[in-house]
């Protein structure tokens, strides 16, 4: 018994430290959703940018890409052309992907040597995407975090209940959506997505549904849908959604418009 104990508190110093690894208690977490512009902070210990580096890593076990180098931008990464420097030697990415989530490091070098202590950014993507309008008037929602990978042997829910993230839907009166609502169909097959399947009603005309996202009870980024019924379309337009942030103390709202036939 004693020995079952005590590899049970390996395991458990085993993944502590993993997590410990993602998550410091200097790290930043930037949560912000596809789609929009964001700004990852940097440590600035010295005047100018010209001693700035910026690295980049997707997973903790792939090389490290460098965005930045003396201040100049590297032009051979994919995402260049979305890179920038702010005046604060801050990263600013322009119309955020899925693949960009990742950890993210500003270091600063004189003459070979650094400078100060390291920035390391956590930047969090949501990604949102929908089903196809089946005939029966029904959509299925799909709400999907994207976030840095510290190892294989973690996986995204050791990650979220290390962190106190938690992904879910509300109606437009900010009212968490269940399963006991049976127009309502949750499903969560992990806590790093989750669908709302909805069948649309026409009193469900103007009616707002959101996911939203919040770390350690704060929310961070949040989408929200308005469904539009209309009997005069021939068509169905595409879904965009529409988000809400509190990157960079900016919050912006807008209304996504999903249109259905009315059969």
């Amino acid at each position: 018994m004693a020995d079952k104990c005590h590899l049970c508190l390996l395991g458990l110093i085993f993944l502590s430290s993993l997590l410990t690894g993602l998550s410091g208690v200097d790290d930043a977490h930037v949560f912000i959703s596809s789609g929009e512009d964001v700004r990852l902070p940097c440590n600035k210990d010295l005047p100018g940018c010209n001693s700035t580096t910026w690295n980049y890593n997707r997973f903790s076990y792939s090389p490290a890409v460098e965005l930045f180098a003396g201040g100049r931008k590297r032009t051979d990464t994919e995402r260049h052309e979305r890179l920038s420097l702010g005046s604060d030697c801050s990263l600013n990415i322009k119309r955020v992907t899925k693949e960009d989530c990742g950890s993210y490091i500003c270091q600063q070098y004189v003459n070979g040597q650094q400078q100060g202590t390291n920035a390391r950014v956590y930047l969090h993507v949501l990604h949102v995407s929908s089903s196809e309008i089946s005939a029966g008037r029904s959509v299925t929602l799909f709400c999907q975090l994207y976030s840095y990978s510290s190892s294989a042997r973690v996986s995204c829910d050791d990650w979220i209940r290390s962190e106190r993230i938690d992904l879910f839907w509300v109606n437009q009166a900010g009212v968490k959506l269940t399963n006991s609502d049976s127009r309502y169909q949750i499903s969560a097959p992990d806590h790093c997505i989750i669908s709302l399947k909805k069948t649309i009603l026409n009193e469900d005309h103007n009616r707002e549904w959101r996911c939203n996202i919040t770390h350690r009870d704060q929310v961070q980024t949040s989408v929200s849908y308005t469904v539009k019924i209309s009997d005069q379309t021939k068509r169905v337009t595409a879904l965009t959604p529409a988000e809400t942030s509190t990157q960079d103390v900016r919050r912006k709202t807008d209304d996504s418009v999903v249109s259905f036939v009315d059969l």
